[in-house]
């Protein structure tokens, strides 16, 4: 199905609504107030957007393969907006931004003997499962399992991104404080230092399942699975080896 065959369905549906808001405008307002099919109302322009972008956003979660729920919420338009009846089926356009989530625009074309676009505005949110703080953490805490857990939070509003699995948050290092029920973000944490220039590492050299390990000294900080230089403290020679745990580090024999 089409989009714009999703719209034109979505449009029949408002038309009954819109007639029947129509027809007690025109009662109010004598024969002469309106015509029905001279007008399109502000009902109609909001269901076909609605219709429009529950279709858009479907068709992007299962293309991307994003989990969650979502909620779409149409701005009102002016109720005094009055657009010639389009003698052909409506097209409407994600404006912006490239992904139909957070705060949209969507353009309506009338493409009949009376063209006209209208511009409507929305806001999608998206709802799926996030890192968030279960205890305060002070800066350079090392995250535990049991400081977070997965909570369900609109991530339409969260303009530094999110973290979407514990595990990218278990053994990282807080950069700056955080409170209960916050949610944490890639700028709240970094990998933490597990070498520091100066330290003396064990050097393990590993083929198959033969392993060698002599002393070593580390010749600038590092995290998990960094790559530094290192000392041998047998041979002296400098090599480059992966940091694999504290004071640990590896290389290919």
């Amino acid at each position: 199905m089409s989009i714009l065959t999703t719209v034109s369905r979505h449009l029949t549906s408002a038309s009954r609504h819109f007639f029947g808001v129509l027809a007690v405008v025109c009662l109010l307002g004598g024969a002469n107030a309106c015509r029905a099919d001279n007008v399109t109302l502000p009902e109609q322009l909001i269901g076909v957007t609605q219709g429009f972008l529950e279709f858009t956003v479907e068709d992007y979660l299962a293309t991307s393969q994003t989990q969650g729920r979502y909620e779409i919420e149409v701005k009102q338009l002016d109720p005094r907006l009055r657009m010639p009846h389009c003698d052909k089926d409506l097209t409407a356009t994600l404006e912006s931004p490239a992904q139909p989530i957070g705060r949209v625009t969507v353009k309506l074309r009338c493409e009949g003997s009376a063209p006209w676009t209208v511009f409507v505005a929305a806001q999608v949110h998206l709802f799926r499962n996030v890192v968030t703080v279960v205890r305060p953490l002070k800066r350079d805490a090392i995250v535990s399992e049991g400081d977070v857990a997965l909570r369900e939070r609109d991530v339409s509003l969260l303009g530094q991104g999110f973290l979407d699995s514990l595990d990218q948050a278990v053994g990282q290092k807080v950069v700056r404080p955080t409170v209960i029920d916050q949610i944490l973000t890639p700028v709240h944490l970094e990998q933490p230092q597990m070498v520091r220039k100066g330290d003396q590492v064990v050097i393990s050299a590993r083929s198959g399942s033969m392993s060698v390990r002599m002393p070593g000294e580390a010749l600038s900080d590092g995290g998990f699975n960094e790559q530094i230089r290192v000392k041998n403290l047998n041979s002296k020679r400098v090599i480059k080896a992966n940091i694999v745990a504290p004071g640990q580090v590896e290389v290919p024999m």
